[in-house]
């Protein structure tokens, strides 16, 4: 039987029937590369990829192609949503080799692991200037056997370039200024294709973390970086990547006018649309997306990783014609699938996004959505011992490590709904989420095999499809500090971006999450605190700051002295809501109790 048929993650189970001797990444495929003396092909993917499934049919299928494969390497299938270090460690690796990087990534290591040829895509037989993957293995196997001394040294050298790149990048950076970040806005607006919307050229993708640093920025009063945001949430949804039929977007374009997509739909990249589109109160927008995330991608209590761009239509594989049809002409059909591995992290996103869809009164009950995901991935993917399951399918946990990402979003998310919804069990489980992670020790959340190789680890700070688990967790202790006073948690949040800074402001199109948080940390936090037994104009006013506070909490008595019971000490002394009041709170020092619009307007202005 293939090492791959009982795998989790459906990419590999793609690959479990294939000629090719696939081994899963760990030990066993290291230790048998190093008895037979071969190099290793690593294969990086995910499951709606469309190219990977490309290569797999040309090249894995065959049975001539995978004899070459089988003779000369040990070949290893990974899923870069399974093993996201894995693949930021190879990624960084490959930049080496070329500036075209993607995937499938295809690398050549030594038994020990470290990579001395890497390529994206290659052709079963060469074209277009590519060359063919047989003749690309004859040529590894040859310097394999004939220049071992050469080979050696190239992954020598390229291990320690990497590791001198992680010396230098590691250094302590400043928190910019506001002043400092408006010049970054006004970079970003340089950037704006005038002519098409969004950033850059083809393919062309939505920067959905860059716009939510957009729109904290805008809340902080830069009214260029509010337009900005604006406009590109605008070009978005007004072009193709909107299916307007079932909501959702899908993954980017493949014009620099978005006129014509790339069909796949993620979890994670519409999670972070639906908050933008909540922010700036696009309720019909956001309302598309909460109707994919219930009809199509949740399976079993939590949400599926992504929707496929393929579908069998008359018995031939077609590229988005599922998605060409209206409402009628899709019932006709079967949908594309459903990448049905359920990730923490992804989730936690999704969670955050409903948490706002629901303050800012989208349709389709987010709030309600996003409660029944947190019980399920609670109940499925905290350990005993409190650590995180990166992700699962049907009930069987995945052996890959929870990153900084699953903690992270998984934190914030639980923390974002629980004072959405005003439940304060579900902000004290985010608290949990985040204390485990703060408890854990160095590279705990580092792929053992990767940390056993003695190959420096990469902390992924790439941002341009959602936000880094740097971030996640650094955005989840700043909520924590606003409703704790515990001022720790705004260190520990510094403390995790401090590195990333002169990355971020050197390349603000790819660090939108870091950004964020350098936005919040530029300025004391402002909270937001309502206590109120009935609704008046009072509440209803208060409420609707939420995108321009760190905390906004709209409880019941009930509720404040649930809080205050969990240790929220936001909430000491404001337990009584028998009159409607607010309390607003900046950098820690709050101000006198606020019943009327008129005084908290006062106050606001003030």
């Amino acid at each position: 039987m293939s090492r791959l048929g009982d795998a989790v993650s459906p990419y590999l189970r793609s690959h479990a029937n294939q000629p090719v001797d696939w081994f899963p990444w760990g030990q066993e495929a290291f230790d048998a590369a190093r008895e037979r003396d071969v190099p290793v092909l690593i294969s990086i993917g995910y499951q709606t990829c469309h190219w990977c499934h490309v290569m797999a049919r040309e090249s894995f299928a065959n049975p001539a192609i995978a004899a070459v494969i089988n003779e000369n390497l040990v070949a290893i299938k990974v899923d870069r949503e399974e093993h996201p270090d894995v693949d930021a460690l190879y990624m960084a690796q490959a930049a080496a080799f070329s500036d075209n990087l993607g995937w499938p990534l295809t690398i050549f290591a030594t038994p020990e692991g470290a990579t001395f040829y890497a390529a994206t895509y290659l052709p079963p037989a060469s074209a277009h200037g590519l060359p063919s993957l047989p003749e690309v293995i004859t040529a590894v196997s040859s310097a394999w056997r004939e220049k071992r001394d050469d080979v050696l040294e190239s992954s020598r050298s390229l291990v320690e370039a990497l590791a001198a790149h992680r010396g230098a990048s590691s250094g302590t950076g400043l928190i910019p200024t506001p002043e400092r970040l408006a010049v970054i806005v006004d970079a970003l607006i340089a950037q704006e294709d005038t002519e098409h919307g969004g950033f850059g050229g083809a393919p062309k993708f939505p920067t959905t973390p860059v716009v939510n640093f957009l729109l904290s920025e805008a809340a902080a009063s830069n009214a260029e970086a509010g337009a900005l945001a604006a406009r590109l949430l605008a070009t978005y949804a007004g072009s193709p990547l909107r299916d307007a039929v079932e909501g959702g977007f899908f993954r980017y374009s493949t014009m620099r006018d978005f006129s014509e997509p790339h069909y796949e739909r993620m979890l994670f990249d519409n999670a972070g649309l639906l908050q933008a589109y909540s922010r700036i109160g696009a309720r019909d927008t956001a309302a598309g997306i909460v109707k994919f995330f219930r009809h199509q991608l949740f399976v079993g209590g939590a949400l599926g990783s992504a929707q496929d761009s393929e579908s069998v239509i008359d018995g031939i594989s077609s590229e988005g014609g599922y998605f060409a049809r209206d409402a009628k002409g899709r019932s006709a059909l079967v949908p594309p699938a459903i990448d049905d591995k359920i990730v923490t992290g992804w989730n936690g996103l999704a969670l955050e996004g409903l948490a706002l869809a629901s303050r800012a009164g989208v349709a389709g009950e987010p709030g309600a959505l996003g409660v029944e995901i947190a019980a399920w991935l609670w109940e499925n993917h905290v350990r005993d011992d409190g650590s995180l399951v990166r992700l699962s399918r049907e009930g069987v946990l995945s052996p890959a490590v929870a990153t900084a990402e699953d903690y992270g979003g998984f934190a914030l998310g639980l923390i974002e709904l629980g004072l959405a919804v005003a439940d304060a069990q579900l902000v004290a489980k985010g608290r949990t989420v985040l204390e485990h992670y703060r408890a854990l020790p160095p590279h705990a959340t580092t792929d053992p095999l990767v940390a056993g190789h003695g190959i420096p680890g990469i902390t992924d700070i790439s941002e341009g499809a959602s936000p880094s688990g740097v971030a996640l967790l650094a955005l989840a202790a700043l909520r924590l500090a606003s409703l704790t006073g515990e001022s720790s948690y705004r260190e520990w949040a510094l403390e995790l971006v401090s590195p990333c800074v002169a990355h971020a402001m050197a390349m603000p199109l790819g660090s939108g999450g870091v950004l964020r948080v350098l936005s919040e940390l530029s300025r004391p936090a402002r909270d937001i605190v309502v206590v109120a037994d009935w609704r008046n104009d009072l509440l209803e006013r208060a409420a609707g700051l939420w995108q321009e506070a760190a905390v906004v909490a709209v409880v019941t008595s009930e509720q404040a002295q649930e809080f205050l019971a969990h240790g929220f000490s936001l909430f000491e002394g404001r337990t009584d809501g028998s009159v409607p009041v607010a309390f607003l709170c900046e950098g820690g020092i709050c101000r006198m109790p606020i019943t009327t619009i008129e005084a908290l307007e006062a106050q606001l202005a003030g």
